[in-house]
């Protein structure tokens, strides 16, 4: 069929190839990609559905962003009528003051992960049918608990009525995993689909300011069909190096061996370990690129006897891993990891001894390294995790705070909520919770304990609604832009995901996750709830993977071959809102009234600031999130915090 113009934009009508060109997209448009668009929504393909947002016009892509930024929009592509086939994509350039560019080398394989010459990224987006309700992410008592999309009709107090296909979502492929365009190169559209194409545009630091263009260029088979203008803002500020978001993601070494090499434990010194540890330090960049900072644990952890880091561990914190000599360009260059993690997931090797002096020994060793070669790093003793095993815990704290050696500028990690550590271990130095409701004037008496004594730190750890926005596939997609506000607003210190790369369910014994084909990552199917859709023990999406890998030996018609990790779609929108802070913390400094404002109207409510209903069962509340879930909402904040910075008068309040 011919190409309708009425469902194209007026740009796009302007560059169409010759009349006898054949033509099944229905129509092109763009979002900032926080409006996860499922694969089966053809949204715009009526001309009445049109749609316009923050970096959408109806005709352009219209984008802004802080040096040293990286900035995105997503293209949706759709096919409404008729199969779409050999469709490409092309953005190469952006030009804007004096002939200054932004932009971007093509590449093949592992060149993928040079960045040296690739300051603009097109994905290709791969989906993922969510089948069941995440059981990890939020409690299904409350349907306003629920991502919106997913959720059935409520009546006033979050009731749910109906049953699993009366979700709108329900049994739809959400958007998730970013191939490198040049993996993929052309691509088919369904009949009655869309496909996404995702953008990352990194503005090096010396980029000067003012406005950048450039055009998309679609292609089906290979005729010219039409050309997108792109039109970017570079504001007259940068953003910090060093995030002011702090994070830490553990990597996983076991499932990458699977992955990459059909085995979970590689021989030393071989040359397949000398590749893995290329695979893992590119985990490291790809994690850099997006503000998150990954720690890991040795895969032979509990024989490791060395008070020091592996030697693959020195480019990661003195900063040269992310360098030019090593292919990186982006946020961050030439700064350090930031954090490690001596005995990840309680595997540190003296445990078994458990003695005092031995203790001491290796905590003067560890600490003794650090002072002398990296003093700005932080590092703590995984002491132990998610146990209840209180007696033990503060054991190992107070031996620990009572060495009179160096070995007492370690401190003690152990993933327990902030009110028992303060009140069963009260010698441990880092705390890490997770909770979706808490006992506020508990909750907020324990925070303000903690911050007034210089020796202890406060964390949060992975997800949940309603006290945040979490890590399930199918969460909206400004959860985890909002999660680093709500960090932001409690002052934690650092947010901790648990997994990255979890690949084997070993938790519930199924094996190799089919990865690239199931949403489920963990947790057990067992029965097809008539309102929750597939169900099981801690049946979740998505929870505990945010790479994918890039050769796949488990499932060898999914792999990409290359030596490095394919990103999740959630990494970058977590990315969004750790760069959100970055605003937050300069805007600060220029007018903190307002930016608190901001702050309050953005999260009014998170963590435990929802209370509880019941102080007898401290575990539920009836409430629905407090933040807004339109992408616009969030971009008109940083546009205000933008204004802030460069000393820009008040603009409208934010709706």
């Amino acid at each position: 069929m011919k190409l309708n113009a009425l469902f194209l934009t007026a740009a796009a009508v302007a560059s169409l190839a010759a009349p006898a060109a054949r033509a099944e997209i229905s129509v092109i448009w763009a979002n900032d990609g926080g409006d996860k668009v499922v694969q089966e929504e053809c949204r715009a393909s009526a001309p009445a559905q049109l749609p316009r947002n923050s970096v959408w016009d109806g005709s352009k892509v219209k984008l802004f962003a802080a040096k040293n930024e990286v900035v995105s929009f997503n293209l949706v592509i759709e096919a409404a009528v008729q199969a779409a086939e050999s469709v490409s994509v092309k953005l190469s350039q952006l030009t804007g003051p004096g002939g200054a560019v932004i932009s971007s080398q093509a590449a093949d394989g592992d060149g993928v992960f040079d960045w040296t010459e690739r300051n603009i990224e097109l994905f290709f987006v791969r989906y993922l049918k969510i089948e069941g309700l995440s059981s990890f992410s939020y409690q299904t008592y409350d349907e306003r608990h629920i991502p919106k999309k997913l959720q059935r009709p409520w009546t006033a107090d979050g009731q749910g009525t109906g049953k699993w296909t009366d979700r709108p979502n329900a049994d739809k492929s959400y958007p998730e995993i970013a191939v490198p365009y040049e993996l993929v190169k052309q691509f088919d559209i369904a009949r009655g689909q869309n496909q996404s194409i995702w953008a990352d545009i990194y503005v090096p630091r010396f980029t000067p300011a003012g406005v950048y263009r450039g055009v998309v260029h679609v292609t089906e088979d290979g005729k010219r069909l039409a050309q997108i203008p792109v039109e970017l803002t570079v504001r007259d500020f940068a953003l910090p190096e060093v995030p002011s978001s702090k994070t830490m993601v553990y990597l996983g070494y076991e499932d990458l061996g699977n992955r990459y090499f059909g085995k979970s434990r590689l021989k030393a010194d071989s040359p397949a370990e000398k590749q893995m540890q290329l695979i893992r330090d590119r985990h490291f960049q790809v994690a850099h690129r997006h503000k998150l900072s990954l720690i890991d644990r040795d895969p032979g952890a509990s024989q490791w006897t060395h008070d020091s880091p592996r030697y693959e561990w020195i480019s990661r914190l003195d900063g040269t891993l992310f360098s030019p000599l090593r292919g990186y360009e982006g946020p961050g260059a030439y700064t350090g990891n930031g954090i490690y993690a001596v005995g990840a997931y309680d595997s540190w090797g003296w445990k078994r001894d458990d003695d005092e002096q031995v203790m001491h020994q290796h905590a003067d060793g560890w600490s003794k390294w650090f002072a002398r070669y990296f003093p700005g790093t932080e590092y703590f003793l995984y002491l132990i995790d998610e146990s209840s095993d209180f007696i033990e815990t503060e054991k190992w704290a107070k031996w620990l705070k009572s060495n009179p050696g160096p070995g007492r500028a370690m401190q003690s990690f152990a993933t327990i909520p902030l009110p028992e550590a303060q009140e069963h271990v009260p010698d441990l130095d880092i705390s890490a919770s997770w909770l979706a409701v808490g006992d506020k004037p508990v909750w907020d008496k324990a925070l303000a304990t903690a911050k007034a004594d210089a020796t202890k730190k406060f964390y949060a750890y992975n997800g949940k609604r309603p006290a945040s926005g979490s890590f399930a596939t199918e969460d909206d997609g400004v959860a985890l832009r909002e999660l680093p506000w709500g960090q932001y607003k409690k002052g934690v210190d650092r947010w901790f995901f648990w997994e990255s790369t979890y690949y084997a369910d070993y938790q519930t014994g199924r094996g190799l996750n089919d990865l690239f084909h199931d949403a489920r990552t963990i947790g057990q199917f067992t029965v097809t709830d008539p309102s929750h859709g597939k169900s099981g023990f801690n049946y979740s999406n998505g929870d505990g993977v945010l790479f994918y890998p890039g050769t796949d030996k488990a499932y060898p018609d999914d792999s990409y071959n290359i030596n490095g990790p394919i990103a999740s779609l959630r990494i970058k929108h977590w990315r969004r809102g750790i760069q959100d802070v970055d605003y937050l913390t300069l805007a600060s400094r220029v007018a903190p009234d307002r930016v608190r404002a901001i702050v309050e109207k953005m999260v009014p409510k998170v963590l435990w600031e929802n209370g509880i209903a019941d102080p007898k069962d401290p575990t539920y509340v009836r409430t629905d999130i407090s933040w807004s879930t339109d992408p616009d909402v969030w971009e008109a904040a940083r546009a205000q915090l933008a204004d802030i910075i460069e000393g820009k008068p008040a603009a409208a309040p934010v709706k």
